[in-house]
């Protein structure tokens, strides 16, 4: 199963300044878990630098991923989409 989900990150920027950007990856990996319907969720590290792209405090205010999910065991590989 692959789908394509442009996550809002925009609640995030309530969160103090100094944790934003750690805050949105589990924001991410959180609504990858709710809509994907899978524990096992492995993120790539060009989510990671697109999130952290401005520093901690400048987060996007949404991010727009493909996420494909094995049917055999349940794993999502989630990778930027462009």
């Amino acid at each position: 199963m692959e789908r394509v989900y442009t996550i809002p990150l925009r609640d995030v920027k309530k969160a103090p300044r100094t944790i934003r950007a750690a805050k949105a990856m589990r924001v991410i990996r959180s609504f990858l878990e709710k809509h994907m319907k899978s524990e096992d969720i492995i993120l790539d590290s060009s989510i990671n630098e697109k999130v952290w792209e401005r520093g901690i405090q400048k987060i996007p205010s949404k991010i727009k991923v493909k996420a494909v999910k094995d049917d055999d065991d349940g794993v999502v590989e989630v990778t930027l989409e462009e």
